[in-house]
């Protein structure tokens, strides 16, 4: 079989083009198969791409790693969002950091009571590129008034705030790069500190089989500065292995206690009452994980 590998991690295998994502470290590997590149350019600070994939439908790739697609972006945006607002009673201010591609910030609409948004992206380039080729995703019409757009790094905004949200949402990208710091303690202290005295966080933080100590290393520096931490698991299928985690950190509210009932499901395809109980059950390889 012949293999000619075009930049970016593009590969021509057998007359059809491939995107190659590895996860160099765990010795994986996966491939997409590309029917065209809709969008390609460099900016700032990476080199942002649209795809139109075979199986998963449109994707966002950032240097050359599939961010999100059409097919599965709506189980990751429900998941960062519903779970933490539903757990804080009437939030009515929150922030996203990270989440260019909008969808995240589209989901927390669905909560009426919520009077703003600060939706906080390094790169402008990821959210405009996302809102002309994405709309699945990032939605069809101009965003909601209540989002408001913040074009700056994600760690330098929550340190220079104190007690200002009720609920931050960490939508970052792998710990590598600039996103490193978004998984390290002082962000963490300055995110706590950017709070309201009863409010609550919640990050991704990564895949419990090929990135077991990045999820350890988070659930435990939460527990170091929240009395209330609670991992929870998603299936994306778009992300290496499948099996994705969250973790919530509260300074009051115990989403194991209450929340499901305030859980709005209009137009939810993954997220209800259910799932949102039951996503905080978690298999023993995880449960024994977090307690060494």
């Amino acid at each position: 079989m012949d293999k000619q590998t075009t930049g970016l991690g593009m590969i021509q295998w057998e007359g059809d083009t491939w995107l190659s994502d590895p996860e160099e470290s765990f010795g994986f590997r996966a491939n997409w198969k590309v029917k065209r590149v809709l969008h390609r350019e460099q900016s700032d600070f990476q080199e942002v791409a649209v795809m139109e994939t075979v199986g998963f439908g449109r994707a966002l790739v950032l240097d050359g790693i599939v961010q999100t697609t059409e097919k599965d972006a709506f189980i990751y945006n429900e998941m960062i969002t519903h779970i933490p607002l539903a757990a804080y009673p009437d939030p009515k201010r929150m922030c996203i950091i990270g989440g260019g591609d909008c969808g995240a910030a589209r989901e927390t609409m669905k909560y009426p009571g919520l009077k703003q948004v600060d939706m906080v992206e390094i790169d402008p380039k990821v959210v405009e590129v996302s809102q002309t080729y994405l709309p699945e995703i990032a939605g069809y019409e101009q965003p909601d008034p209540r989002i408001q757009f913040h074009y700056e790094d994600g760690a330098a905004f929550v340190q220079e705030r104190k007690g200002v949200y009720d609920v931050i949402s960490v939508d970052s990208s792998d710990p590598v790069g600039p996103a490193a710091v978004l998984f390290e303690k002082p962000f963490y202290q300055d995110v706590h500190r950017a709070l309201t005295e009863d409010g609550i966080m919640v990050c991704q933080s990564e895949s419990p089989i090929f990135h077991p100590q990045v999820l350890k290393r988070v659930h435990h520096t939460l527990k170091e500065l929240f009395p209330v931490v609670r991992t929870y698991l998603a299936t994306v299928p778009t992300y290496p292995g499948g099996i994705w985690s969250f973790t919530l950190a509260s300074k009051k509210y115990d989403p194991l206690l209450e929340g499901a009932d305030r859980l709005q499901m209009e137009m939810n395809r993954y997220v209800d009452r259910g799932v949102y109980q039951g996503c905080f059950q978690l298999p023993v390889y995880v449960q024994q994980l977090l307690k060494e």
